[in-house]
């Protein structure tokens, strides 16, 4: 099978877009899989749909008691449930920043606190978060969710500060533009979709949108007890958007 065989692996945001391809991934892989989602009736086939709202401390702690009791234990957390906001610093309200911050960045306080006890009787404890290029690169109308996933890094290296000496290793993912439902709905609502379409791919410089499969396969590699040694490390999947700057 793969690198997972008997490993149990929870995803927030499991349901849909990169957190739906890593769940396949993983269960292709060997893993037992749960996808924790406010809409679990839409978990891929042969993932065990748990429903779960990152936001709410109740939820997800009666979600990770569902998970652990379905899958037998918890070796992978895949921190990826979160939602996008567009604007620049004037253009949301103050009631519409604490929801993001909620989601994006609390909700993997409340999630990681809850499943940390089980990762720590585990073999193979790993952690991966769901970051964003939004949080190194400067990207126009993304001030509120480029602050959410600046928070998202930097908790990450704080948290595999705190927990790579008890075996369990934290990274994250930093995706580029994805090919994902939320950018979808998004250009759905352009002015003119198919150049802003065009315009989202041509600012990578590989020249398209990232793919939800190609998110999914790095997370894996994080997860992955075959790499021991990688910690503190947050990924990027972007197509060289944030280190390389091609000529036109």
């Amino acid at each position: 099978m793969g690198d997972f065989n008997g490993l149990r692996a929870v995803i927030t945001g499991g349901a849909s877009g990169i957190g739906a391809a890593t769940a396949r991934h993983l269960l292709n892989q060997g893993a037992t899989v749960a996808a924790l989602d406010i809409a679990p009736q839409n978990a891929p086939v042969g993932v065990a749909g748990v429903r779960c709202d990152v936001a709410d401390t109740e939820s997800v702690e009666a979600a990770i008691a569902e998970a652990v009791e379905r899958l037998g234990g918890i070796d992978i957390l895949v921190n990826n449930a979160g939602i996008g906001a567009q604007g620049d610093i004037a253009a949301n309200s103050e009631e519409e920043w604490r929801r993001v911050f909620e989601i994006n960045v609390l909700g993997i306080m409340r999630v990681t606190q809850a499943a940390l006890p089980h990762l720590r009787i585990s073999a193979h404890p790993a952690i991966v978060n769901t970051s964003s290029i939004a949080a190194t690169a400067g990207l126009p109308e993304r001030a509120l969710y480029s602050a959410s996933k600046g928070a998202v890094h930097a908790l990450t290296l704080a948290m595999a500060a705190d927990h790579l000496r008890e075996g369990i290793r934290v990274n994250a993912v930093a995706p580029g533009t994805a090919d994902t439902p939320w950018v979808g709905r998004l250009l759905d609502n352009a002015a003119n979709p198919t150049a802003e379409r065009a315009a989202l791919a041509a600012r990578q410089p590989h020249g398209r949108l990232v793919s939800a499969d190609e998110i999914a396969a790095a997370v894996a590699y994080l997860a992955s007890p075959v790499n021991g040694s990688t910690a503190g490390v947050v990924l990027h999947v972007d197509g060289g958007m944030d280190s390389l700057r091609l000529r036109p």
